[in-house]
């Protein structure tokens, strides 16, 4: 059985979230949008799945190989455009002899998560959020390896560190080879990916951090999707880079993750610095 996914190109409702890897690739709770998918046909008895691409289809490959390891055979194919449903079925399926699945599961358009077609990913910042957060109790499946439900509602991911002292508060989802450090609060409404530091002090409610991404000591984000040194309001739908390391940035790739029981000592030095990161939200707001 063979099945098309087409990945969304250009979505200007959620332009920051597309600065360094196609939409399809963008994590969310834990994996990308594409490994959701190709999850989802596998399980539907799909053999063979054919990717269109517009948007960087030499990550999107990079990032799915060959399907060996979903039991697919996949194909990423650039295409100069993203497609329409019924364009890609009348280009791919009409001479194909290949037994498909039944539609609507046969060529997918990657707008929305598997089994949750009523929550829009790229309209808004603030739709893409409400579908994170609906993702969470449904995210927490077999092959997640390490994974467990700390407390009703609180998961953990695999090797990630949650320091005596720090504070979880339901609804959140801990990624792997996160490190919360004490006094740090998280929660409600949150989704920390994977390898994301969270300082001593700072409080992370009704957000999103992405991936490598750290949080400096007593910085507040709130209502916000924070990826490496890019904050976003959800709720306006603006954004501004933080040009001030020890708030907000991107772990450096090379730091060499601590061993059992050491804190890691951040590459920049943290300080108090809650008035100053007030100064950015306010200009969020305005």
């Amino acid at each position: 059985m063979k099945a098309l996914l087409i990945c969304p190109n250009e979505r200007n409702g959620v332009a920051a979230l597309a600065e360094c890897v196609p939409l399809a690739n963008v994590s969310l709770v834990g994996k990308t949008l594409v490994e959701y998918w190709l999850e989802h046909l596998a399980g539907l008895g799909a053999q063979e799945v054919l990717i269109l691409a517009a948007d960087r289809p030499d990550q999107l490959h990079a990032e799915v190989g060959d399907g060996a390891r979903w039991g697919l055979r996949v194909i990423v194919k650039a295409d100069k455009r993203e497609r329409t449903p019924e364009e890609a079925r009348a280009s791919h399926q009409a001479s194909d002899p290949t037994p498909w699945l039944p539609a609507p599961n046969d060529v997918i358009l990657m707008d929305t998560l598997p089994t949750l077609p009523q929550l829009p990913l790229f309209t808004s910042y603030a739709d893409w959020f409400a579908a994170a957060q609906a993702w969470m109790p449904r995210a927490l499946t077999p092959d997640r390896i390490g994974v467990r439900e700390s407390n009703p509602g609180e998961w953990v991911g695999l090797n990630a560190h949650v320091a005596a002292g720090a504070k979880l508060i339901a609804p959140c989802w801990i990624g792997e080879r996160a490190w919360i450090e004490a006094g740090a609060r998280i929660g409600p409404n949150v989704v920390l990916e994977r390898e994301v530091f969270i300082a001593h002090g700072a409080e992370v409610s009704d957000s999103v951090i992405g991936p490598e991404t750290l949080v400096g000591q007593f910085t507040e984000v709130r209502n916000s999707i924070a990826w490496g040194s890019t904050l976003i309001n959800w709720r306006s739908d603006s954004y501004l880079k933080v040009p001030d390391s020890f708030l907000l940035c991107s772990r450096e790739p090379q730091r060499a993750r601590p061993p059992p029981g050491k804190t890691p000592a951040p590459a920049h030095t943290l300080l108090p610095v809650m008035a100053r990161f007030h100064e950015y939200v306010s200009r969020l707001l305005t």
